[in-house]
Protein backbone atom coordinates (compact mmCIF):
# COMPACT_ATOMS: atom_id res chain seq x y z
CA UNK A 1 0.00 0.00 0.00
CA UNK A 2 1.54 2.91 -1.16
CA UNK A 3 2.35 5.75 2.03
CA UNK A 4 -0.33 8.69 1.49
CA UNK A 5 2.05 11.33 2.79
CA UNK A 6 4.63 10.52 0.29
CA UNK A 7 6.17 12.80 -1.89
CA UNK A 8 4.75 12.38 -5.62
CA UNK A 9 7.65 12.03 -8.01
CA UNK A 10 6.88 15.00 -10.16
CA UNK A 11 5.33 17.88 -7.84
CA UNK A 12 4.10 19.26 -10.81
CA UNK A 13 1.40 16.82 -11.17
CA UNK A 14 -0.59 16.87 -7.57
CA UNK A 15 -2.37 14.31 -6.78
CA UNK A 16 -6.08 15.35 -7.67
CA UNK A 17 -8.83 15.16 -5.15
CA UNK A 18 -6.69 15.49 -1.92
CA UNK A 19 -8.34 17.67 0.17
CA UNK A 20 -4.93 18.59 2.44
CA UNK A 21 -2.29 20.27 0.76
CA UNK A 22 0.40 17.92 2.65
CA UNK A 23 -1.16 15.00 0.79
CA UNK A 24 -1.48 16.93 -2.49
CA UNK A 25 1.98 18.07 -2.71
CA UNK A 26 3.43 15.41 -0.94
CA UNK A 27 5.04 17.49 1.78
CA UNK A 28 6.24 13.94 3.87
CA UNK A 29 6.06 13.18 7.24
CA UNK A 30 4.55 15.99 9.92
CA UNK A 31 7.66 16.98 12.01
CA UNK A 32 7.57 15.58 15.57
CA UNK A 33 6.10 19.12 16.76
CA UNK A 34 3.01 18.51 15.13
CA UNK A 35 0.17 17.73 17.43
CA UNK A 36 -2.96 15.31 16.94
CA UNK A 37 -4.73 16.51 20.08
CA UNK A 38 -5.53 13.25 20.81
CA UNK A 39 -4.74 13.99 24.75
CA UNK A 40 -7.14 15.56 27.45
CA UNK A 41 -6.15 18.93 29.35
CA UNK A 42 -4.16 21.78 28.57
CA UNK A 43 -2.15 22.06 25.33
CA UNK A 44 0.88 19.82 25.42
CA UNK A 45 3.86 21.92 27.32
CA UNK A 46 6.58 20.39 25.24
CA UNK A 47 5.07 21.69 22.10
CA UNK A 48 3.34 25.22 22.88
CA UNK A 49 3.47 28.52 25.14
CA UNK A 50 0.68 29.19 26.99
CA UNK A 51 -0.60 32.91 27.87
CA UNK A 52 -0.82 33.18 31.74
CA UNK A 53 -4.11 34.32 33.54
CA UNK A 54 -4.42 36.17 31.86
CA UNK A 55 -2.08 38.34 29.42
CA UNK A 56 -3.29 41.53 28.11
CA UNK A 57 -5.09 40.73 24.71
CA UNK A 58 -4.80 42.12 21.24
CA UNK A 59 -4.20 46.14 21.41
CA UNK A 60 -5.18 45.90 25.07
CA UNK A 61 -8.56 44.77 24.49
CA UNK A 62 -9.67 41.52 26.80
CA UNK A 63 -7.75 38.99 28.00
CA UNK A 64 -5.70 35.93 26.50
CA UNK A 65 -6.27 33.47 29.56
CA UNK A 66 -4.28 29.88 29.80
CA UNK A 67 -8.11 28.74 30.96
CA UNK A 68 -9.74 29.74 27.43
CA UNK A 69 -7.52 26.92 25.32
CA UNK A 70 -7.76 22.94 26.56
CA UNK A 71 -7.71 20.13 24.59
CA UNK A 72 -10.60 17.68 24.75
CA UNK A 73 -12.77 15.05 22.61
CA UNK A 74 -9.92 14.85 20.29
CA UNK A 75 -9.39 18.54 19.57
CA UNK A 76 -7.89 21.87 21.06
CA UNK A 77 -10.90 24.32 21.94
CA UNK A 78 -10.22 28.00 22.21
CA UNK A 79 -13.62 29.73 23.46
CA UNK A 80 -13.95 33.78 23.89
CA UNK A 81 -16.18 34.75 26.40
CA UNK A 82 -18.62 37.98 26.51
CA UNK A 83 -16.22 39.98 28.31
CA UNK A 84 -13.55 39.73 25.95
CA UNK A 85 -11.25 36.82 27.65
CA UNK A 86 -9.97 34.84 24.82
CA UNK A 87 -6.96 32.27 24.06
CA UNK A 88 -3.82 31.89 22.39
CA UNK A 89 -0.80 29.62 22.36
CA UNK A 90 2.40 29.49 20.53
CA UNK A 91 4.23 26.83 19.16
CA UNK A 92 7.98 25.93 20.56
CA UNK A 93 9.16 25.06 17.35
CA UNK A 94 10.56 28.10 14.59
CA UNK A 95 11.98 27.60 11.67
CA UNK A 96 12.66 29.86 8.56
CA UNK A 97 10.91 28.62 5.91
CA UNK A 98 8.39 25.36 5.72
CA UNK A 99 5.04 24.41 5.87
CA UNK A 100 2.26 24.65 8.46
CA UNK A 101 -1.64 23.05 8.17
CA UNK A 102 -4.18 23.12 10.44
CA UNK A 103 -7.70 21.32 10.50
CA UNK A 104 -10.06 24.35 12.06
CA UNK A 105 -13.39 25.39 12.42
CA UNK A 106 -14.97 28.05 14.37
CA UNK A 107 -18.60 29.76 14.92
CA UNK A 108 -19.97 32.60 17.53
CA UNK A 109 -22.19 31.13 20.42
CA UNK A 110 -24.48 33.57 21.08
CA UNK A 111 -26.21 36.79 18.86
CA UNK A 112 -24.07 38.46 16.47
CA UNK A 113 -23.96 41.81 17.98
CA UNK A 114 -21.00 42.63 15.44
CA UNK A 115 -18.23 43.01 17.54
CA UNK A 116 -17.14 39.38 17.23
CA UNK A 117 -13.61 37.38 17.69
CA UNK A 118 -11.33 37.31 14.72
CA UNK A 119 -9.42 33.57 14.58
CA UNK A 120 -6.34 33.55 13.50
CA UNK A 121 -3.55 30.95 12.03
CA UNK A 122 -0.19 33.17 12.05
CA UNK A 123 3.39 32.55 11.54
CA UNK A 124 4.87 34.88 14.33
CA UNK A 125 8.93 36.34 14.08
CA UNK A 126 10.45 34.28 16.21
CA UNK A 127 12.11 37.65 17.49
CA UNK A 128 9.26 39.13 18.58
CA UNK A 129 10.27 41.97 16.18
CA UNK A 130 7.07 43.58 14.67
CA UNK A 131 6.35 45.03 11.82
CA UNK A 132 10.83 44.46 11.23
CA UNK A 133 10.15 41.05 10.57
CA UNK A 134 6.68 40.50 9.31
CA UNK A 135 4.24 38.41 10.08
CA UNK A 136 1.94 35.61 7.90
CA UNK A 137 -1.18 35.49 8.84
CA UNK A 138 -2.78 32.84 7.15
CA UNK A 139 -5.81 32.76 8.36
CA UNK A 140 -7.56 35.89 9.93
CA UNK A 141 -11.43 36.26 9.29
CA UNK A 142 -13.23 39.49 11.41
CA UNK A 143 -16.00 37.27 12.55
CA UNK A 144 -16.22 32.85 13.31
CA UNK A 145 -17.73 30.56 10.69
CA UNK A 146 -17.81 33.28 7.76
CA UNK A 147 -18.51 32.13 4.42
CA UNK A 148 -14.55 32.76 2.99
CA UNK A 149 -11.55 32.66 4.58
CA UNK A 150 -9.56 35.96 4.31
CA UNK A 151 -5.18 36.19 4.79
CA UNK A 152 -3.03 39.37 5.65
CA UNK A 153 0.50 38.75 4.75
CA UNK A 154 2.46 41.48 6.06
CA UNK A 155 6.35 42.65 4.41
CA UNK A 156 9.16 43.09 6.76
CA UNK A 157 9.43 46.70 7.22
CA UNK A 158 10.52 49.35 9.10
CA UNK A 159 7.82 51.61 11.29
CA UNK A 160 5.43 53.46 9.88
CA UNK A 161 2.23 52.47 7.82
CA UNK A 162 1.04 48.59 8.08
CA UNK A 163 2.43 47.35 4.40
CA UNK A 164 0.70 44.27 3.84
CA UNK A 165 -1.17 42.18 0.98
CA UNK A 166 -4.93 41.08 1.56
CA UNK A 167 -6.48 37.36 0.07
CA UNK A 168 -9.94 36.66 0.24
CA UNK A 169 -11.31 33.23 -1.30
CA UNK A 170 -12.72 33.28 -4.01
CA UNK A 171 -15.50 30.40 -5.29
CA UNK A 172 -15.76 29.63 -1.52
CA UNK A 173 -16.96 26.23 -0.22
CA UNK A 174 -18.50 25.37 3.01
CA UNK A 175 -18.58 28.25 5.39
CA UNK A 176 -15.64 28.24 8.22
CA UNK A 177 -18.35 26.96 10.76
CA UNK A 178 -17.29 23.45 8.98
CA UNK A 179 -13.77 21.68 8.95
CA UNK A 180 -11.50 23.25 7.08
CA UNK A 181 -7.78 22.52 6.28
CA UNK A 182 -5.90 26.20 5.81
CA UNK A 183 -2.07 25.58 5.16
CA UNK A 184 0.94 27.67 4.37
CA UNK A 185 4.27 27.50 2.06
CA UNK A 186 6.78 29.40 2.78
CA UNK A 187 9.89 29.45 0.54
CA UNK A 188 12.89 31.35 -0.30
CA UNK A 189 10.65 32.44 -3.50
CA UNK A 190 7.09 32.88 -2.06
CA UNK A 191 4.22 33.13 0.79
CA UNK A 192 1.49 30.79 -0.55
CA UNK A 193 -1.79 29.77 0.96
CA UNK A 194 -3.55 26.49 0.54
CA UNK A 195 -7.61 25.52 1.45
CA UNK A 196 -8.86 22.35 1.44
CA UNK A 197 -5.85 21.41 -0.86
CA UNK A 198 -6.22 24.31 -3.29
CA UNK A 199 -3.96 26.72 -3.64
CA UNK A 200 -5.49 30.33 -2.54
CA UNK A 201 -2.95 32.66 -2.30
CA UNK A 202 0.63 33.72 -3.42
CA UNK A 203 2.94 36.28 -2.75
CA UNK A 204 6.31 36.56 -3.78
CA UNK A 205 9.30 39.54 -3.04
CA UNK A 206 8.24 43.40 -3.30
CA UNK A 207 10.98 44.70 -1.60
CA UNK A 208 11.31 48.55 -1.80
CA UNK A 209 12.54 51.63 0.11
CA UNK A 210 11.84 50.92 3.34
CA UNK A 211 11.24 47.00 3.26
CA UNK A 212 12.09 43.61 2.54
CA UNK A 213 10.73 41.06 0.13
CA UNK A 214 7.58 39.67 1.53
CA UNK A 215 9.25 36.29 2.05
CA UNK A 216 11.97 37.93 4.06
CA UNK A 217 10.96 37.25 7.51
CA UNK A 218 14.47 35.51 9.61
CA UNK A 219 12.49 32.85 11.27
CA UNK A 220 8.86 32.41 12.81
CA UNK A 221 6.55 30.25 14.70
CA UNK A 222 2.80 29.27 14.68
CA UNK A 223 0.35 30.79 16.56
CA UNK A 224 -3.60 30.21 17.31
CA UNK A 225 -5.59 32.78 18.82
CA UNK A 226 -8.96 33.85 18.94
CA UNK A 227 -8.55 37.69 19.21
CA UNK A 228 -10.30 40.77 20.25
CA UNK A 229 -10.61 44.03 18.29
CA UNK A 230 -13.39 46.05 20.51
CA UNK A 231 -13.00 45.11 24.24
CA UNK A 232 -16.04 44.10 26.04
CA UNK A 233 -19.93 42.87 24.98
CA UNK A 234 -18.10 40.40 22.86
CA UNK A 235 -20.38 38.03 20.89
CA UNK A 236 -18.91 34.35 21.92
CA UNK A 237 -17.43 32.22 20.42
CA UNK A 238 -15.57 29.17 19.98
CA UNK A 239 -12.61 28.08 17.62
CA UNK A 240 -11.60 24.82 17.45
CA UNK A 241 -8.55 22.78 15.52
CA UNK A 242 -9.00 19.02 14.69
CA UNK A 243 -4.75 18.81 14.12
CA UNK A 244 -1.67 21.11 13.41
CA UNK A 245 1.04 19.57 10.88
CA UNK A 246 4.24 21.23 10.07
CA UNK A 247 6.86 20.14 8.09
CA UNK A 248 10.20 21.31 6.40
CA UNK A 249 10.64 22.02 2.90
CA UNK A 250 12.80 18.75 2.64
CA UNK A 251 10.71 15.83 2.98
CA UNK A 252 12.06 12.87 4.74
Amino acid sequence: MTDPSARPADQSRPRPGATSAAERYGWGAPLPASDEFDYTGPPDPAKWNQAGECWPGHAGNGGRCASRSTVKDGKLVQTGLRNGDSAWISSKFNQQYGRWEARVRSEGTGPDNGRQYHPLLIIWPQSDRWPQDGEYDFLENGAPGERCAEAFIHYPHGRGAVQQEHAKERNCGAPLSEWHNVAIEWTPDHVKGFIDGKEWFSFSDGARSGRRNIQAMPSGHLTIQLDNFFGGNMQPATYEVDWVRIYSLDPK
